[in-house]
């Protein structure tokens, strides 16, 4: 809907100042867009592909030239140029259909899970163009991916959708907090971790859950909570055995947030 393909059933949404319904031309010179699939033709030349989007945006053919050079530097992928799309890697496929998006200079830049498929040096590479688009150009990205990891190191800004609502709206880090650290914690005896259990729940926001011999709190900032907490229990005759303190990451935001895999949410949609 954003990008105009398809229209609204209800409601209003602009991009760039622009009503997606009424202004649907203006949104689309003022977007880049890159799909899932690979925009550029297997058989063409990258270069040949640049320059005829370049044309299409209405750049004379010197300028869709220099802006062609422009790009393919920019991508690292001037050397590759005149090879036929059918012969570039995935991360080289990739950095093309991002350079197609770009070829018009976008003021918002939509990317439809662009790092789908890559494998973790492509996808990192990815991310550092995604970074430099934002810091050096100021463009806005929208970036969709079920690579929760990618939205916390990306985004400025995270929403998750669920079933068509927006169901959690924040930075990566506030919506993190808000569900809290997970504190593990072992004993010498269930009893032992039944007991600590109960001095656990004192903890302001904690979530304990017991089982065996193990103590799970989940709370807002329990890693700073977890040293008293320790103490706590050693002074009350039931010592910790074991300690593990992670950090919350967006995968877990999502599952507390929805109860479901990604896996069964993706099925679901389908």
């Amino acid at each position: 809907m954003l990008t105009t393909l398809i229209a609204p059933t209800a409601g209003t949404a602009e991009v760039a100042g622009f009503d997606v319904t009424r202004d649907r031309a203006a949104v689309r010179r003022s977007i880049g867009y890159v799909g899932q699939g690979n925009a550029a033709g297997h058989q063409y030349r990258g270069r040949d592909e640049l320059i005829g989007q370049a044309r299409a945006h209405g750049l004379s053919r010197g300028d869709a030239r220099a802006r062609t050079e422009e790009l393919l530097a920019a991508f690292d992928l001037t050397e590759h140029a005149d090879r036929p799309v059918s012969q570039l890697s995935g991360g080289q496929r990739r950095r093309l259909d991002v350079a197609i998006g770009l070829v018009q200079e976008p003021a918002v830049l939509f990317l439809d899970e662009p790092s789908t498929g890559l494998d973790p040096q492509n996808r990192v590479n990815l991310q550092e163009q995604v970074r430099r688009l934002n810091a050096e150009l100021g463009t806005t990205i929208v970036l969709t991916t079920h690579y929760l990891e990618e939205a916390d190191a990306l985004a400025g800004r995270v929403i998750v959708i669920d079933h068509g609502r927006v169901i959690a709206d924040d930075t990566a880090a506030a919506l993190k907090s808000a569900l809290g650290d997970l504190v593990s914690l072992g004993f010498g005896s269930s009893a032992d971790a039944h007991a600590a259990a109960a001095r656990a729940d004192r903890i302001p926001g904690a979530h304990v859950t017991v089982t065996d011999a193990g103590v799970t709190v989940r709370a807002p900032f329990g890693r700073d909570a977890a040293p008293g907490l320790v103490a706590d229990l050693a002074a009350a005759g039931t010592p910790v055995t074991r300690m593990e303190v992670v950090g919350p990451t967006l995968d877990d935001v999502f599952l507390n947030l929805t109860g479901r895999s990604l896996r069964e949410s993706k099925g679901e949609a389908a």
